[in-house]
């Protein structure tokens, strides 16, 4: 069996206090995008020699992390606290830029939870998987319905909105992933938390046009200062047409949402980056 763990973007991204818990209240808009990551499982035969009842490959884009250690694993691990589940083996390959702002490894966490649970017929509801999905990671509780949705809290409160996609159906977006990589706690430590003038949910009824001098990532502020090429980005992609550009999460990616395709020179940056154009 198979499936496909799909990226997001934050449309404005806003921390607005600092918890007890050492976490931050934040708020968002996710959007999903169509680029992926494919999850691949199958039951591990008597004979296969492993020492894990959760036996991953990873192939694709570089990967240096212990595979043991990865949140599709502990997903299983998850589940199997509560369910006798079978020795499986997965393969994961890796087309979602890691430490991007793009969620690829909490996306591979929640779909293997959904995975898991089709394959091995938990029939787990998708508030149920949720529960398990926040254990995992604050924003992969979204990726569970991958659904344009309003987050709160730490990104697990969510609050759908169907309008949005009907919105961005006919635009593209362009991310492009610099050979730059954030540290998502690090940049938190960045940031002095407050409340924006606007919420990033009343800026997205508005036309995409007026998102430029509103729909703000408080990331930028602090990671651009660090990274000064991930200003130039943003700045090349309004140049070169984009209605719309940003960071997406704590970074590094940048994206930006064009309302007709772009030509091969709006696509040239002047930097080495891996860069995406999707229709949405």
């Amino acid at each position: 069996m198979t499936i496909f763990p799909c990226a997001k973007i934050n449309l404005g991204l806003n921390i607005v206090s600092k918890r007890t818990d050492g976490y931050h209240n934040l708020e968002t808009v996710f959007y999903p995008i169509p680029l992926h990551d494919a999850l691949e499982v199958h039951t591990i035969d008597n004979e296969f020699p492993t020492p894990f009842n959760c036996d991953l490959k990873v192939t694709g884009m570089s990967f240096n992390e212990d595979e043991q250690e990865n949140l599709v694993v502990k997903a299983y691990k998850l589940l199997a606290n509560d369910f006798q589940l079978p020795r499986l083996h997965i393969h994961l390959h890796k087309e979602i830029p890691a430490q991007a702002g793009m969620g690829g490894g909490s996306s591979d966490a929640a779909f293997m939870l959904k995975l898991i649970n089709d394959y091995c017929n938990l029939q787990l509801t998708s508030s149920q998987l949720e529960k398990y999905a926040v254990q995992l990671g604050a924003d992969c509780p979204f990726f569970i319905n991958c659904l344009p949705a309003y987050a709160e809290g730490i990104g697990e409160q969510l609050t759908p909105i169907p309008s949005l996609k009907e919105k961005l159906s006919q635009y593209y977006i362009v991310a492009v992933k610099p050979l730059v990589s954030i540290s998502t706690k690090g940049a938190f430590g960045m940031i002095t938390p407050q409340k924006p003038a606007i919420n990033c949910r009343d800026i997205i009824e508005k036309p995409i046009k007026e998102w430029k001098e509103l729909l703000i990532n408080d990331f930028e502020t602090p990671i651009f200062k660090m990274n000064p090429e991930l200003k130039d980005i943003k700045e090349q992609l309004y140049l070169n047409g984009a209605e719309y550009a940003a960071m997406s999460g704590s970074g590094s990616t940048i994206f930006g949402l064009f309302s007709q395709e772009p030509t091969p020179n709006q696509l040239r940056l002047n930097i080495e980056a891996a860069i995406h154009c999707i229709k949405l």
